[in-house]
């Protein structure tokens, strides 16, 4: 008698600290159960004390980061450290509070912030690598806050994190640029949008450093670590915020293709759907930045010129009125 394999399906929501981790597993939870998905929210950072959602597992059950400091006399990275460690030595807790989710439930998996839990501590890996070993398809998203955009040096400091991150936790990988609505508040971006997502040509932000001896060395420092994540070449970004549907949707549809949920038989998908969210208009470069750029950064789209201002293309498209998903 053959046992069907439990097969489940999730994401693992991880960056630093205000990124918005606990924000966007609320959204999207909410959007994919409107979607008709059963999806469960566990709980595995002991320090978040301001969630908006209830969650179906929760560490705190467990291990509680308040109670290790008093007890240990940690502070709070340490204590937090000490509490994903007990996690990983009682993993078994873990697995029966997993196996009370009904079969075929989606999995948000809300973690901690801190970033040496996915730079040097093995913890959160060797929780995550045990997952796998059961057969959890996990997928992680790794937010960051949209605002490091405006700033170079910390943008490319956060591009760093991002690889460190992807290499470290071995799992099929989605970077989130979150709060994109709130993109430029802390000052102007030194490129387009697109710029910051493709992650591509990270050296000609070093042209907006200051040329003085004080920031000399700091400059080369920023010198080396673009040429380092250049020669990676795996880090880009998705933008989103948790106010537009229709950019959560898109981020679901890269993580259900990164997860290899779209592919698994849990749901009526037809091959028009399969290939729609395969092969679909989010991947078209304006699709993914364009709208942003005209309702948060003040771009000014085509159909909103006057026909002396737009470009033309030399042929008998400059006839027609084109969308700018347009397919052949």
């Amino acid at each position: 008698m053959s046992v069907k394999a439990k097969t489940r399906f999730g994401q693992v929501v991880i960056g630093p600290p205000g990124s918005g981790k606990t924000t966007y597993v609320g959204a999207m939870s909410e959007l994919l159960r409107s979607l008709g998905r059963k999806v469960a929210i566990v709980n595995l950072d002991p320090a978040n004390e301001n969630m908006n959602y209830t969650p179906d597992v929760d560490i705190a059950d467990l291990v509680k980061v308040e109670e290790v400091m008093d007890e240990l006399g940690l502070g709070p990275n340490g204590g937090l450290v000490y509490a994903m460690q007990f996690l990983y030595k009682n993993l078994d807790w873990l697995e029966d509070q997993l196996n009370k989710i009904p079969e075929g439930t989606y999995l948000m998996m809300d973690c901690p912030g801190q970033v040496e839990l996915y730079t040097v501590d093995q913890s959160m890996k060797d929780i995550i690598e045990h997952l796998t070993r059961l057969d959890f398809r996990l997928a992680a998203v790794h937010l960051v806050d949209s605002h490091y955009c405006s700033d170079p040096g910390k943008f490319i400091a956060v591009c760093l994190t991002s690889l460190t991150t992807m290499l470290q936790i071995a799992l099929p990988h989605v970077n989130l640029l979150s709060k994109v609505d709130l993109v430029e508040r802390y000052g102007k971006l030194h490129f387009n949008l697109d710029y910051y997502t493709e992650v591509l040509d990270l050296e000609y932000l070093l042209d907006t450093f200051p040329e003085d001896n004080f920031t000399k060395k700091y400059k080369q420092l920023n010198e080396a670590l673009t040429g380092l994540i250049n020669d990676y070449s795996l880090v880009n970004f998705l933008p989103i915020t948790v106010k537009s549907k229709e950019r959560m949707l898109a981020a679901s549809q890269v993580v259900d293709k990164a997860n290899g949920y779209v592919f698994g038989s849990g749901e009526e998908r037809s091959m028009r759907n399969l290939m729609g969210t395969a092969m679909g208009g989010s991947d078209f470069e304006w699709a993914k930045t364009g709208e942003l750029r005209t309702e948060y950064m003040g771009d000014v789209r085509e159909e909103e010129m006057g026909e002396h201002e737009k470009e033309l293309l030399g042929n008998d498209l400059d006839l027609v009125d084109i969308d700018p998903q347009f397919q052949v």
